[in-house]
């Protein structure tokens, strides 16, 4: 069954390499002959292409690998050349290796007459093409060969002809469990098919880049196999984590400010004062009861003259020893939104005090450069104290000791390694934000978009996980993680262009607050 991804109304599993070759294996074991499977692949990628491909009289040139992908793109050539359409083969790296089924959709689409060639230019006029140069085959040890990388070249120049390419599986070159892409190159698609399951990479690092429209078809495969043979590697967050909150969240007669608890934010250091109201003001519009600021440094501005609601919080009393003061223990802290140099002093209190801690930004930097900050971050859940990452992917490098293109190079393991490192949650942001925690399946979010983007934006989400949790003091810190984001990444699709400005993305995430529906 083809379906259309993205927006998604519910999460999906996703298959890294491994995983997917497994259910592979467990398919073509039920598929019967050894090409019923390669068949079902071909013909799921001719019927897509028919109903894709522009009007016109040029030709459809598909690209063909030596292996099973290229063998499920000769399949699709011969069907398309049967139901009539001009097409052309360019099949590279051809041997006498090629697995059987993939040998025997060579013979089938030259017995057909499909025009099969070893060209990695594409013949003229060509309205629409296919890339089945690699699929999982790519090896993620080494860099594509010249001919391959002249194929992929040949591909991405269609974009500028306006001729539209569909990936069959994954984009040739693009690293299926990461989002990463060998010696930078690799096929920029406008659609990309995924064949049984859908893969971590495509929705991460460079992935939703170069997938453009993703798709799923299981080639009837659920149907085969009583279960996965192995559990999914991550799930892909739909907006079902959205939508089961505001269902079971629904707003309650007798509740008041008291039941929807505490946040208090604290950053906003002088120059940065700006990063603190974005968070406070996030706070406040998903539903905290009441909302303090504590902003370092001089005092002598008003907390944010434009939300009154906003109340302030003296920093004297975070570092105070007596108990008549402690009562800022009882509200989730969000530290570190614009904190600066400041935030430092604060931030051994906030680590061996604080029950709910969300730490983002400044207060990210400062635990990476001071040793005993670390300790006391590894610390906190074997004193029971729950803690929220946020970091972007520079921030995340610092912590790691690493840098931010090795970060990026595979952002599922190194959101990982953050959530045992200092055993807490994560969520690593950028395309595909990865939301991660200790002896935890690993989650990738699937909403948003570029308009995120923007200075703040970052600093909403911080103060919104915050607001939520101030709700659910029992909830999974790792499901509020999931939620936020969802719900982050939903307010902006609406701004198809230009920035969302962070502001304007409080408002926007506020107004997707929907009561239940009454019976």
């Amino acid at each position: 069954m083809l379906i259309k991804l993205l927006p998604t109304p519910k999460s999906w599993p996703l298959y890294g390499a491994a995983s997917s070759r497994s259910i592979e294996a467990a398919a073509l074991a039920a598929a019967g002959p050894a090409s019923s499977l390669m068949e079902r692949a071909g013909l799921a990628a001719a019927r897509l292409t028919l109903a894709l491909a522009p009007a016109g009289s040029g030709p459809i040139w598909i690209v063909c690998g030596p292996g099973n992908n290229g063998g499920d793109g000769l399949v699709a050539a011969r069907l398309l050349h049967r139901h009539g359409l001009k097409v052309q083969v360019s099949l590279l790296a051809a041997s006498s290796a090629a697995p059987a089924d993939a040998a025997a959709a060579l013979a089938a689409a030259r017995q057909a007459g499909v025009p099969i060639n070893n060209s990695v230019l594409a013949p003229a006029g060509v309205r629409m093409a296919l890339d089945a140069l690699l699929g999982l085959g790519l090896n993620p040890d080494r860099a594509p060969n010249p001919e391959m990388a002249a194929a992929f070249k040949s591909l991405n120049a269609l974009n500028a002809l306006r001729a539209s390419v569909l990936a069959l599986d994954l984009p040739s070159g693009l690293q299926s469990d990461s989002g990463s892409v060998q010696g930078g190159l690799a096929v920029q698609a406008q659609h990309t098919l995924a064949l049984l399951a859908l893969k971590p990479g495509m929705f991460t690092a460079q992935g939703r880049t170069l997938c453009g429209q993703i798709w799923l078809d299981d080639l009837n495969n659920s149907a085969d196999r009583p279960a996965t043979p192995r559990p999914a590697d991550a799930l892909l967050l739909g907006a079902d984590c959205l939508t089961n909150w505001q269902v079971q969240n629904s707003p309650r007669h007798g509740a008041h400010k008291g039941s929807q608890g505490d946040v208090l934010v604290v950053g906003g250091a002088a120059g940065m004062r700006g990063a603190a109201r974005l968070a406070a003001r996030a706070a406040l519009a998903a539903g905290a009861g009441r909302v303090y600021v504590c902003m370092l440094g001089t005092q002598a501005d008003d907390v944010d003259p434009q939300r009154p609601e906003l109340m302030r919080f003296d920093s004297t009393h975070i570092t105070a020893t007596d108990a008549a003061n402690a009562d800022w223990l009882q509200k989730v802290i969000v530290g570190g939104c614009g904190g600066g140099q400041e935030i430092g002093a604060f931030l051994a209190a906030l680590l061996t005090q604080a029950r709910r801690l969300v730490l983002d930004a400044d207060g990210l930097n400062a635990v990476a450069a001071q040793v005993s900050l670390r300790a006391l971050l590894k610390k906190r859940q074997a004193s029971c104290l729950a803690t929220i990452l946020t970091p972007h992917p520079l921030e995340a490098a610092r912590l790691l000791g690493s840098s931010a293109a090795a970060v990026q190079a595979d952002r599922l393991s190194a959101a990982q390694a953050l959530a045992d490192e200092f055993s807490c949650q994560v969520i690593l942001k950028g395309s595909g934000s990865i939301i991660a925690g200790p002896q935890q399946r690993l989650a990738i979010n699937s909403s948003g978009n570029a308009a995120l983007a923007t200075a703040g934006s970052g600093d909403v989400l911080a103060g919104w996980l915050g607001g939520l949790w101030a709700q659910q003091n029992d909830a999974d810190p790792f499901d509020l993680a999931c939620l936020a984001c969802y719900w982050h990444g939903a307010a902006a699709e609406a701004q198809t262009a230009g920035p969302m400005r962070a502001a304007d993305l409080v408002e926007r995430m506020h107004a997707l607050h929907r009561p239940a529906p009454t019976i």
